[in-house]
């Protein structure tokens, strides 16, 4: 079946209508597009969760601030497109960014605690901006359940957070990050690598797990987190903007494993700027 496209509110609208006329539940899987595995993965977790499931493919303005690679982002609608209906997707919300934010646009949604420290450190208003561009989707959208991948943890902390403080009646799942053979995690700016880079890349996942592995079994949190630091800066990564163990849930920083963590990281090779972030859990 063809999937079909959305790029005003009204059209969305009565295509979400159809959708439930059935009586059927619908499932969101928001994205920036430049689809890959990752997100098709999402698409399938959603398949499994509602009758219906609906894309959207939006690089969010809001979310970039002032030298990041907002006009850069790949932007591959017509190829997002097919992928997505091959998924068996049934409805893409590809709308402008005038769509989205008209003249004269002034509300933003701001989440505090979970958007502080790590991504939201170094990116001030970044969460500000997934916040309010996530809450329009869910207004414009209506979903019962939507889909994020765990890859964006800190991400899906606050939008789990915003939901629970605004009542949205819509369930959040994270889906698992998807990962290439050697461990490196998918993302979209994966594709800003040079050849070299790309090979590098791979310490981050490498270095993650071995620091993890280590703190489970009793390591100091501190002194392994500063060796896991050097390791990458030897791999050939010019920044470091955190690798950080926290609470799984609050995201609170953990000097010690006392219960369920996660450690987060980002760093820089080349131009590019890589997440990570896996699950650290007592033995």
């Amino acid at each position: 079946m063809q999937v079909q496209l959305a790029r005003t509110i009204k059209l969305l609208r009565e295509s979400v209508t159809a959708l439930k006329s059935d009586g059927g539940t619908l499932a969101l899987v928001p994205t920036m597009g430049a689809l890959h595995e990752g997100h098709l993965a999402l698409v399938a977790r959603a398949k499994e969760e509602a009758d219906h499931v609906a894309a959207s493919i939006f690089v969010n303005p809001a979310q970039f601030g002032e030298g990041e690679d907002f006009d850069a982002y790949p932007r591959t609608e017509e190829r997002d497109r097919e992928l997505l209906e091959a998924a068996g997707c049934d409805l893409l919300w590809a709308p402008s960014p005038s769509e989205v934010y008209p003249d004269g646009y002034a509300t933003t949604v701001s989440v505090t605690g979970v958007s502080e420290g790590l991504c939201g450190g170094a990116r001030p208003g970044h969460f500000d901006g997934v916040a309010t561009v996530v809450a329009k989707l869910f207004n414009q959208v209506a979903p019962d359940v939507a889909l994020f991948g765990e890859k964006d943890y800190q991400q899906l902390a606050v939008i789990r957070r915003m939901v629970r403080d605004l009542d949205f009646d819509i369930r959040i799942v994270g889906v698992p990050t998807v990962r290439e053979a050697d461990g490196l995690a998918l993302s979209s700016r994966n594709r800003y690598l040079s050849e070299e880079e790309r090979a590098a890349a791979v310490a981050l996942p490498d270095a993650m797990g071995e620091a993890a592995e280590a703190i489970a079994g009793g390591a100091d949190v501190g002194a392994t987190l500063i060796d896991a630091k050097a390791k990458l800066f030897e791999a050939g990564f010019s920044t470091v903007d955190y690798i950080e163990l926290r609470d799984a849930e609050t995201l609170e920083p953990m000097a010690m494993l006392e219960g369920p963590a996660r450690m987060l990281a980002a760093a820089r090779i080349g131009t590019t700027r890589l997440i990570d972030n896996i699950a650290v859990l007592p033995r």
